[in-house]
């Protein structure tokens, strides 16, 4: 009997997962909605009127004043004004406002005679991100503020000139400029790093569920028959070619329909994702071929895959994760190819920058060479009966 050739074998693979309405649902709509979902989490961008509560024990003009400062700041809304602390103290247990601000009764008085009164500011940073934007903008406005104050009380004492009373309040201006995600777009920072978390998730379970198909229908032995490699190629391309398209799709919605700025080598990018692809098909095999088992390779897949967003290096920086954590990060693809986006996207880096993720990515040859050859053992193990291999 004749060998089938390759191009019917990947054919196969084709009316294979057209054939199966799970297989279909996970490399057709379902990233697309995941994609989707995620940047609309967190399309808004930058956090914005966060609940400020304040304690005006002073009720004077500057204390009317400072509180039209907190307000004025974007990133925060005064939505609770409290009689004392210890209704705005519960106000900020229960949930109500994310900080509080007392300011207290000498504010005036204290402020008028030289003497820098103690405003106190309580902030919950249970949510790291809010305890972190309410901080900034407290300490922004705050020191707007007493900047004012110093200039209205320079011109009044002897410098009449405005430039020279500034520069008496202000001895050492500072200004932060930052060099990429200007605007500090969290949607730009997170969802960036979150598509390939997801998609890598989706390429590992995929190739694990459709490998466990092939032992429901027919058994392995039947599947990988004479020429397991060949019978391995045809089922890893159509996949191959599904998940770099998804791969395009996130890039192409972020950087070029979002138009995020994109200042690197489109080429680069688009070969890395070919090979994080390979890599995670590879990786995910391995699972499968070590368990036999859909259930037990899933749940392998699962444990691997899900520590990827932590791992990556984004929301935790590399330097400081513990060895365990940074051996992990090195057995995921996605945290190698991470590394040439960011590189691509944020800096433009050049060529030799993506040479050692890549690398890096290459080694991942290693599991696929230990799946051919478990193919290969179990293309020539005979049937039991009534058992499927």
């Amino acid at each position: 009997m004749t060998a089938p050739s390759f191009a019917s074998m990947a054919a196969r693979e084709w009316r294979v997962l057209g054939c199966d309405p799970w297989l279909l649902s996970l490399v057709s709509w379902v990233p697309l909605l995941l994609f989707f979902l995620m940047w609309a989490i967190f399309s808004q961008g930058i956090a914005r009127d966060l609940p400020l509560g304040v304690v005006d024990l002073d009720k004077s003009r500057i204390s009317r004043a400072l509180i039209r400062h907190y307000d004025a700041s974007p990133t925060l809304a005064t939505t609770g004004h409290y009689l004392d602390v210890q209704e705005g103290a519960a106000a900020l247990r229960a949930g109500e406002i994310c900080g509080l601000v007392i300011l207290p009764a000498n504010l005036e008085k204290r402020t008028m005679l030289g003497r820098p009164p103690a405003v106190d500011a309580f902030v919950n940073s249970q949510f790291l991100l809010i305890g972190k934007l309410i901080n900034s903008a407290l300490l922004q406005a705050q020191g707007t503020f007493v900047g004012k104050i110093e200039i209205a009380k320079n011109l009044a004492t002897g410098t009449p000139v405005f430039a020279r009373a500034l520069a008496t309040a202000m001895p050492i201006a500072s200004q932060v400029t930052p060099f990429f995600n200007s605007n500090n777009n969290y949607a730009q920072f997170l969802v960036s790093a979150m598509l390939p978390a997801i998609w890598q998730i989706l390429m590992v379970a995929v190739t694990v569920l459709s490998l466990a198909a092939e032992q429901r229908r027919d058994g392995l032995r039947e599947w990988l028959g004479a020429s397991p490699v060949k019978a391995l190629s045809a089922k890893f391309l159509p996949l191959i070619l599904l998940f770099w398209l998804h791969g395009m799709l996130f890039l192409w919605g972020m950087y070029i329909f979002l138009g995020w700025p994109m200042h690197g080598n489109w080429t680069l990018l688009l070969f890395a994702q070919l090979i994080t692809v390979c890599a995670s098909l590879a990786a995910a095999a391995l699972f499968f071929f070590l368990t036999l088992d859909a259930a037990r390779g899933l749940s392998l897949a699962a444990a691997y895959t899900a520590p990827g967003l932590a791992f990556m290096g984004v929301t935790f920086p590399v330097t400081d994760m513990t060895l365990p954590a940074t051996l992990w990060r090195g057995l995921l693809p996605i945290s190698h190819y991470i590394e040439i986006q960011f590189g691509q996207v944020n800096y433009g880096a050049p060529l030799q920058a993506a040479m050692e993720p890549l690398r890096h990515l290459v080694f991942f040859v290693v599991p696929l060479l230990f799946v051919c050859y478990k193919a290969r053992q179990l293309g020539a193990v005979p049937v039991a009966s009534g058992v499927k291999q």
